[in-house]
Protein backbone atom coordinates (compact mmCIF):
# COMPACT_ATOMS: atom_id res chain seq x y z
CA UNK A 1 0.00 0.00 0.00
CA UNK A 2 2.77 2.52 0.37
CA UNK A 3 3.97 1.98 -3.02
CA UNK A 4 0.52 3.33 -3.96
CA UNK A 5 0.91 6.27 -2.08
CA UNK A 6 3.68 7.47 -3.06
CA UNK A 7 2.28 6.91 -6.90
CA UNK A 8 -1.11 8.77 -5.83
CA UNK A 9 1.25 11.53 -4.75
CA UNK A 10 2.89 11.61 -8.05
CA UNK A 11 -0.17 11.64 -9.84
CA UNK A 12 -1.20 14.81 -7.70
CA UNK A 13 1.97 16.03 -8.62
CA UNK A 14 1.52 15.78 -12.43
CA UNK A 15 -1.41 17.12 -12.51
CA UNK A 16 -0.14 20.08 -10.38
CA UNK A 17 2.73 20.38 -13.15
CA UNK A 18 0.33 20.06 -16.02
CA UNK A 19 0.71 16.67 -16.79
CA UNK A 20 -2.96 15.36 -16.68
CA UNK A 21 -2.45 12.69 -19.33
CA UNK A 22 0.21 11.08 -17.07
CA UNK A 23 -1.52 11.61 -13.58
CA UNK A 24 -4.86 9.58 -14.77
CA UNK A 25 -2.10 6.88 -16.54
CA UNK A 26 -1.17 6.16 -12.67
CA UNK A 27 -4.94 6.31 -11.10
CA UNK A 28 -5.99 3.69 -13.83
CA UNK A 29 -3.14 1.15 -12.50
CA UNK A 30 -4.13 1.38 -9.28
CA UNK A 31 -7.62 -0.63 -7.38
CA UNK A 32 -8.54 1.13 -4.37
CA UNK A 33 -10.63 4.35 -3.06
CA UNK A 34 -8.05 6.34 -2.82
CA UNK A 35 -7.00 6.19 -6.55
CA UNK A 36 -10.76 6.14 -7.40
CA UNK A 37 -11.11 9.33 -5.85
CA UNK A 38 -8.31 11.24 -7.62
CA UNK A 39 -9.65 9.69 -10.89
CA UNK A 40 -12.99 11.36 -10.26
CA UNK A 41 -11.10 14.81 -9.71
CA UNK A 42 -9.20 14.63 -13.08
CA UNK A 43 -12.37 13.73 -14.56
CA UNK A 44 -14.26 16.76 -12.81
CA UNK A 45 -10.96 18.78 -13.91
CA UNK A 46 -11.55 17.45 -17.30
CA UNK A 47 -15.19 18.60 -17.69
CA UNK A 48 -16.02 14.75 -18.18
CA UNK A 49 -18.84 15.09 -15.00
CA UNK A 50 -20.96 11.81 -15.99
CA UNK A 51 -17.76 10.01 -15.73
CA UNK A 52 -16.39 12.01 -12.27
CA UNK A 53 -19.31 10.90 -10.52
CA UNK A 54 -18.99 7.41 -11.80
CA UNK A 55 -15.26 7.55 -9.65
CA UNK A 56 -16.70 9.39 -6.82
CA UNK A 57 -19.32 7.17 -6.89
CA UNK A 58 -16.60 4.42 -6.61
CA UNK A 59 -14.65 6.16 -3.87
CA UNK A 60 -17.84 6.55 -1.93
CA UNK A 61 -17.51 10.03 -2.15
CA UNK A 62 -20.25 13.00 -3.29
CA UNK A 63 -18.68 15.61 -6.48
CA UNK A 64 -17.78 18.40 -4.42
CA UNK A 65 -19.36 21.89 -5.15
CA UNK A 66 -16.16 23.60 -4.14
CA UNK A 67 -13.25 24.94 -6.96
CA UNK A 68 -11.08 22.26 -8.31
CA UNK A 69 -7.97 23.76 -6.25
CA UNK A 70 -9.38 23.26 -2.78
CA UNK A 71 -10.32 19.82 -3.82
CA UNK A 72 -6.74 19.07 -5.33
CA UNK A 73 -5.27 20.37 -2.19
CA UNK A 74 -7.80 18.52 0.69
CA UNK A 75 -6.40 15.35 -1.69
CA UNK A 76 -2.98 16.37 -1.34
CA UNK A 77 -2.86 16.47 1.88
CA UNK A 78 -5.28 13.35 2.65
CA UNK A 79 -2.66 11.43 0.58
CA UNK A 80 0.59 12.65 2.13
CA UNK A 81 -1.04 11.93 5.58
CA UNK A 82 -0.97 8.16 4.62
CA UNK A 83 2.48 8.04 3.59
Amino acid sequence: MANNISELKKALELDRDGDWDSAHRIVQGIDSSDSYWIHAYLHRKEGALGNSNYWYRRADKTMPVYDLAKEWNELYEYISSKG
